[in-house]
């Protein structure tokens, strides 16, 4: 009793592939067969109606009851729009059953006709309703059975037929009925209830994959921002130094423009890596190696120095967990933190940079003790800035438990505090 559901609903829509390809190989070949043409299924129930109502058709042929012949038709054509409108086809085939059992009241295809189409409403209605048309549904034709006193042909009354055989048979194919159309209401219910399992599961599989999407769109702007205000940033202020210093000191200003030309590979480099994952149709991010990639703290922090920041770093406690994506997540907001030093800054005579860890606790402070303008707020001409910083170490910090808060320092300038927590190996040291 297979079906293809009529309508699917709107979250089904846009479900992942490799969940449809697992639900379909579920099915099955035949299932699946008829799942995907349910026209065919329709004409499979059709004949199975027949084939339940052949002998009852071969003797009321015989016996020249065409009326009942042509009844069983109109049942089994009835059947063939089940699907488009279960409620009217119930209707008409507890007409045309009740009809036909007045006419053939010992046929065999007593109640056949109603349990493909009390299947057909349980599997597309709700269970309240499938219930209701149940009973109703059943109930003639269990009363007409239950009070019928009609002897079968052939059945001597004298010598044949027992004390109260009438009442016992009636009551027990009244009985039959009922139950056989209670099980196929129930057949039909268990196959809705299925399939919406499936398409809760279908909404979930959609909502993820539009998360993991939403995710990594967040992720690539994160990368985007950090790559580009970072790089820019550095570049602008190294090639102010050395348009300053090209003519007093030669030498240091070739080490700048060094620094600068560096600077500009690292960002071409990162940038390709990025757009790398929009290219990339298997949907896999980029790998996180800032080591390997030559992204670690001694470099970003002589980088900067060379930009004219007065660095002072300082590290306590174990070092990092050898993690990827944890270690980016510390150089992405110490590299903001700095960036923004270095935009804002006005009059810095120290900058300070500490990291530190105490078991799966680690912490970055960045402080200076310049003046400037605070982030998001009036920024100089020209300002590279987009006041998503900080909005961007939160979301990184997020993703590790932690928090990033930023803002005038007690003892002057601007401070940076972040907080991020590690639950991987407890073992590590």
């Amino acid at each position: 009793m297979t079906e293809a559901p009529q309508v699917k609903d709107a979250s089904t829509v846009a479900v992942d592939a490799s969940f449809a390809e697992i639900t379909q190989r579920r099915r099955g070949r035949i299932r699946r067969y008829f799942y995907e043409r349910p026209r065919a299924m329709d004409a499979v129930v059709v004949l199975c109606y027949v084939l339940l109502a052949l002998p009852t058709i071969i003797t009321s042929i015989a016996e020249g009851k065409w009326l009942v012949v042509a009844l069983l038709l109109m049942i089994a054509a009835v059947l063939m729009f089940r699907r488009r409108y279960p409620l009217q086809v119930v209707a008409a085939v507890v007409l045309l059953e009740v009809a036909a059992a007045i006419l053939n009241p010992w046929g065999s295809n007593v109640s056949a006709g109603l349990w493909f189409a009390l299947y057909a409403v349980a599997s597309i209605r709700k269970r309240s309703l499938a219930l209701v048309v149940f009973v109703a549904a059943s109930l003639p034709l269990s009363l007409l059975y239950l009070f019928m006193w009609t002897i079968p042909s052939g059945m001597d009354t004298l010598q044949e037929v027992p004390e109260n055989f009438h009442l016992i048979n009636n009551i027990a194919t009244a009985v039959t009925i009922m139950l056989s159309n209670l099980l196929a209401t129930g057949i039909g219910i268990s196959v809705r209830q299925r399939r919406e399992h499936e398409a809760e599961i279908a909404a979930w599989a959609a909502r993820t994959t539009h998360l993991g999407k939403v995710t990594e769109r967040n992720r690539i702007a994160r990368e985007m921002h950090d790559v580009v205000a970072h790089s820019l940033t550095v570049m602008v202020s190294l090639s102010d130094g050395a348009a300053v210093v090209v003519r007093k000191n030669p030498e240091r200003a070739a080490e700048v423009l060094g620094e600068l030309s560096r600077t500009g590979r690292t960002a071409l480099a990162d940038m390709r890596r990025v757009l790398g994952v929009l290219r990339d149709d298997s949907g896999r991010p980029a790998p996180l190696t800032p080591l390997e990639s030559g992204h670690n703290l001694s470099k970003l922090l002589d980088g900067f120095r060379t930009a004219g920041l007065p660095l002072h770093y300082a590290h306590t406690g174990p070092g990092l967990p050898a993690d990827p994506a944890f270690e980016l997540t510390v150089y992405r907001i110490v590299q903001e933190s700095l960036t923004n030093v270095l935009r804002y800054g006005r009059s810095l005579s120290r900058v300070d940079v500490q990291v530190a860890r105490d078991a799966d606790l680690v912490t970055i402070d960045v402080h200076d003790d310049g003046r400037g303008t605070v982030e998001g707020g009036s920024e100089p001409v020209g300002s590279l800035g987009t006041g998503q910083g900080i909005a961007g170490m939160n979301e990184r910090a997020g993703i590790y438990a932690g928090i990033v808060t930023a803002g005038p320092s007690k003892r002057g300038g601007w401070a940076v505090h972040a907080e991020l927590r590690w639950a991987g190996d407890k073992g590590e040291s």
